[in-house]
Formats: C-alpha cells, sequence, structure tokens
C-alpha cells in the first residue's frame, strides 16, 4: 500500500476561540487547508507554534510544508516602521512570526517541500530578506470575504508547469512582495502588476508562494504539486 506524504501546516494562535460550551485560547485554522491537503493526496498534519529552536526537528518528522495564511507581518521583520494600516502585531501574531521562519529557514536548509500561501508567500520572501508592500488597494473584498481576480504565470517557471495559463483565484490581501529576496524570482503577476507568486530556483527543491487562496477553491493542482514533490 502506498504511504501518502505528511504534510504539516502552520496554524493561527488565538487569545480565544469558542467552540460548543467553551471559550479558551486556541492553535486552529480554517478547514479548507486540510481539506485541500487531503484532496491532493497528502495527509495533514497541524502544526501549532512553538520554540522556533524545535523547527528542524518536527520537520524531520514530515515529507512537506505548508505555511498558512493569517495575519501581517511584524514589519520590523523586514526592517520597515508601520504603516498606519497595517494590522497591530499581537503577542501571539509575533510568536506565530518566528515559528514560521523559523520552519522555513528549517524547510530551506533540509530541501523540505515548501508552499506558502498569501501570508506564507511573504514570509517565504521575507525569509530570503525581501520586503513587503504594506497597504495596496483592490485585492480583497470587504472584512471576511474572499474577491477573485485573474493571475497570468511567467513562463518557464514551476508554477507554470502547474498553472501552464491564467486563472481565476480567491484572493484576500492588502499587502504583498515589494522587493525580492536573495534568490527570490516572480512566477505569477496580477493584471495591476502585483507579485502573486514567487519561487526559489536555487533552492534545490520544490519551494513555492502563491498569494492567493487555493484552499477556497477546487484546484488543487498547486497542492497537488507540492504532494507529488513530498512523495
Amino acid at each position: 500500500m502506498t504511504t501518502r506524504p505528511l504534510i504539516g501546516i502552520s496554524t493561527y494562535l488565538v487569545d480565544e476561540a469558542r467552540w460548543g460550551r467553551w471559550r479558551l485560547p486556541a492553535a486552529l485554522l480554517p478547514a479548507g487547508y486540510h481539506r485541500l491537503t487531503q484532496r491532493a493526496g497528502g495527509l495533514a498534519a497541524l502544526l501549532p507554534p512553538d520554540a522556533p529552536a524545535r523547527a528542524p526537528e518536527a520537520l524531520r518528522r514530515l515529507d512537506g510544508l505548508v505555511v498558512a495564511g493569517g495575519p501581517d507581518l511584524d514589519p520590523a521583520r523586514y526592517g520597515a516602521a508601520a504603516d498606519p494600516r497595517t494590522d497591530a502585531a499581537t503577542p501571539t501574531s509575533r510568536e506565530r512570526d518566528a515559528w514560521e521562519l523559523a520552519l522555513i529557514d528549517a524547510a530551506l536548509a533540509a530541501e523540505l517541500p515548501l508552499l506558502g500561501i498569501c501570508r506564507g508567500a511573504q514570509l517565504l520572501n521575507v525569509a530570503r530578506g525581501g520586503s513587503l508592500l504594506q497597504h495596496m488597494d483592490g485585492h480583497r473584498d470587504r472584512p471576511g470575504v474572499f474577491g477573485a481576480h485573474e493571475v497570468t504565470p511567467v513562463p518557464g517557471t514551476r508554477l507554470a508547469a502547474l498553472l501552464p495559463e491564467a486563472v481565476t483565484v480567491p484572493t484576500y490581501h492588502h499587502q504583498a512582495v515589494a522587493e525580492l529576496g536573495a534568490g527570490v524570482i516572480a512566477s505569477a503577476y496580477a493584471a495591476d502588476g502585483a507579485v502573486e507568486a514567487l519561487e526559489l530556483p536555487d533552492a534545490g527543491g520544490f519551494a513555492l508562494g502563491v498569494q492567493w487562496h487555493p484552499e477556497m477553491d477546487d484546484d488543487t493542482r498547486v497542492l497537488r504539486g507540492l504532494v507529488a514533490a513530498a512523495g
């Protein structure tokens, strides 16, 4: 029997969540992430924030990694002052920043297949010394509602091998890649020129970030690419 690759997915850390009779601190993740991973042929394991030094140990148990979407990254991580429109960094989001950057560093060092989604793509760029545009209009709908727009893959990239033509994607972000980090290339653009995907050709394996939210769609091609590399 073929063993499905085990894919770790990073999670939110929140001060309070509510289910049934309970209101407690929680590590949580929208169900779209694990469901998409499962549909793409992987087994899903959730990775709540932990001590950054434990990231290499955690990844040794995994075949691939997804860094999920979430709150704005603390601008201090890329040497910038906070724009007033950047979501204020909370202690829990700063804890998540440190954990996910450690996961990315460990994954790249181990050549573990890696996919960043929305915030995860931005973190991948920042991990390589890049920066972010802290606010842009037109890439998210009203609060809590996903929008949609077209992205065009760059020919010859890993992403274009998975998505050979322009595609309409679910989107919800107000930040994007500004200066690309070392060894990072843009592999898809929106109509307004915003970088919608990036990848690391020098990483020695699958290392891709998409600015949109494939977990909100039925299109499994990007996740299938990760799972195939992890297998």
